[in-house]
């Protein structure tokens, strides 16, 4: 990335009105988001969202059925020199070859990305321990993905791109990786887009956030600002929408014998004054999790009258082949 590319007011990451089909299923639809350069920002949302859909199109793997997605200001296209150049991409099952050792791996880094940093690839995995001639078979699955961390930093692309890194990691390899991600976002400009279900570990991390759900955007936004805007109410049961102080994202209602209350997850516009607290009413701060739970388990509006289950048995590229 260069200086121009910092302070020139292009976005890192640019989706406009993207969409991915596959046969009559919609895998993402409608998709218009940005991330700024230098931002850290989690990918949330459950299984067969369109996570998976959208950084495949962002990373080129995809060509998208309608819209466009850009990169610093480059339209991304599937299969295209230039836009894998612009991406690093670390994979959820972090596809090495396993009779290559590390050192054949950084070879082959090394031949297919002209910005390759072999000097940034070899010291990294010397302080974590990983001897160039180990062979992949042989590595533990922590030690995966941090070869893959590696040959992802080591391209030297502007953005860097996580899908489920840490799904298939113990909680310790799970806790190192994340905290070499975070080092490595505090130590360059690069920009980061980290899809994973351990939001716990997002939290730490992320400055931006991005929420999908049944294909489409739910939430995106800087984090703490997102925060700002929602509030987590406790009201009495009977209480109606129309007398809460904002858009009401999800509500659960409890009847417990000595106090009939709603915990509701409300949106505060600009136009709209923060909640209050009234009589038999709470009003709490809403933590990076709530958030995201909230909007997850609203209903959002279905996005194809198609039978889902198609989705399951839509193809998927190879990610064998990007180690570049």
């Amino acid at each position: 990335m260069t200086e121009h590319d910092a302070g020139s007011g292009v976005p890192a990451l640019r989706a406009e009105r993207l969409g991915r089909r596959y046969g009559k299923v919609w895998g993402l639809r409608d998709c218009t988001l940005e991330v700024p350069v230098g931002a850290v920002a989690a990918l949330v949302g459950p299984n067969g969202a369109g996570k998976t859909t959208l950084l495949e199109m962002i990373i080129g793997l995809l060509k998208p059925t309608e819209g466009q997605v850009s990169v610093f200001g480059e339209t991304s296209r599937a299969g295209t020199a230039g836009t894998l150049a612009r991406v690093g991409y670390v994979a959820q099952d972090h596809p090495l070859y396993r009779d290559f050792t590390v050192a054949d791996m950084f070879h082959l880094g090394h031949a297919m990305n002209p910005s390759w940093d072999q000097k940034l690839a070899v010291a990294r995995v010397d302080a974590l321990g990983i001897p160039l001639k180990r062979k992949v078979k042989s590595m533990s699955g922590g030690q995966q993905a941090q070869v893959s961390l590696t040959m992802a930093l080591a391209k030297r692309a502007p953005l860097l791109v996580l899908d489920e890194p840490v799904s298939s990691l113990d909680p310790v390899a799970r806790l190192e990786f994340m905290r070499d991600v975070m080092a490595s976002a505090a130590d360059t400009d690069l920009t980061f887009l980290i899809s994973s279900h351990v939001v716990s570990e997002l939290e730490r991390i992320c400055d931006w956030l991005i929420i999908l759900a049944n294909g489409h955007v739910q939430l995106a936004g800087p984090t703490d600002g997102l925060l700002a805007a929602h509030q987590l109410l406790t009201v009495p049961r009977d209480t109606p929408g129309a007398e809460l102080p904002g858009t009401a994202i999800h509500r659960t209602d409890s009847d417990s014998p000595s106090y009939r209350h709603s915990t509701v997850l409300v949106r505060t516009g600009a136009d709209q004054p923060a909640a209050r607290s009234r009589p038999g009413w709470q009003v709490d701060p809403v933590s990076f999790e709530q958030l995201v739970l909230g909007y997850l388990q609203h209903q959002s509006t279905p996005m194809t009258h198609d039978d889902p289950a198609q989705a399951a048995q839509r193809p998927r590229p190879s990610t064998k082949e990007f180690t570049r």
